[in-house]
């Protein structure tokens, strides 16, 4: 019997990167040394150009000619019509899931808040940020519509970059797991118009309020505009970014 094929260099080189900019381990505006990671990775810069090209297809990085590889940095409006447009579908996922969840669901849902009550209650911000994805994943896979949870799942991707620094305060831990549980209580009752509105209510792409909240906890210089509603001194620090980063646009 034939061994199927080896997985190319370049392919393993573009999931570990991407799981790195995905994990916040590579900010947004962060540079890609081509040189440096062929020797990391000890290989030549051929398989290190091919998964860059990936990574920009899928808009992780940005390939600036004459000034090299970034990680992609967003607008503030580009990331708030993402937030918006994933506020709406996982609302809508929500609703769908408290029809379909299966059994098996119910007590992977359950395990997921488990778990993170107890990163909360070991003020593990990794693994309560590993819990909150877990969480939300079981979500997608209960509604039941595979197009519907792909489009979450990409949105959610793309911005999971501007989230490491979101579950770092113990008050929004707390927050995030009473409305886990608020959401599950809905969800494993079968209440649809109640899991659709705690979803909603748990989503920072709802209003203003919660948009400014997750803006708050983010460095101006990840993005490519100084971000209004970041406190003051912040804001003021990514003016200076902005002007910094007018290569990348």
């Amino acid at each position: 019997m034939s061994q199927p094929p080896k997985q190319s260099r370049s392919v393993e080189i573009k999931a570990l990167l991407e799981s790195e900019i995905e994990r916040g381990d590579l900010i947004p505006g962060a540079a890609l040394d081509e040189r440096a990671l062929a020797a990391r990775f000890n290989v030549s810069r051929t398989p290190i150009r091919e998964a860059l090209q990936q990574l920009a297809a899928q808009q992780y990085v940005q390939i600036v000619p004459r000034q090299g590889v970034f990680v992609t940095k967003m607008t503030v409006p580009q990331l708030r019509d993402m937030l918006e447009l994933l506020h709406e579908l996982e609302a809508v996922s929500a609703r769908l899931a408290a029809r379909r969840m299966s059994d098996e669901q119910r007590a992977e849902l359950q395990r997921a808040i488990d778990d993170g009550v107890e990163a909360l209650n070991q003020s593990d911000a990794r693994r309560f940020a590993r819990s909150n994805a877990e969480f939300h994943e079981v979500i997608c896979e209960a509604c039941h519509n595979d197009y519907l949870a792909e489009q979450i799942r990409s949105i959610r991707r793309l911005i999971s970059r501007y989230r490491p620094k979101l579950f770092l305060a113990p008050s929004r831990r707390e927050k995030v797991i009473a409305d886990h549980k608020r959401l599950a209580q809905a969800l494993l009752s079968g209440d649809e118009a109640t899991a659709e509105e705690v979803m909603k209510q748990h989503s920072p792409g709802g209003g203003d309020a919660g948009f400014s909240e997750f803006l708050a906890t983010l460095p101006a210089e990840f993005f490519n505009d100084a971000p209004v509603g970041l406190p003051r001194e912040a804001a003021a620090s990514g003016a200076g970014a902005q002007d910094d980063a007018h290569g990348d646009d």
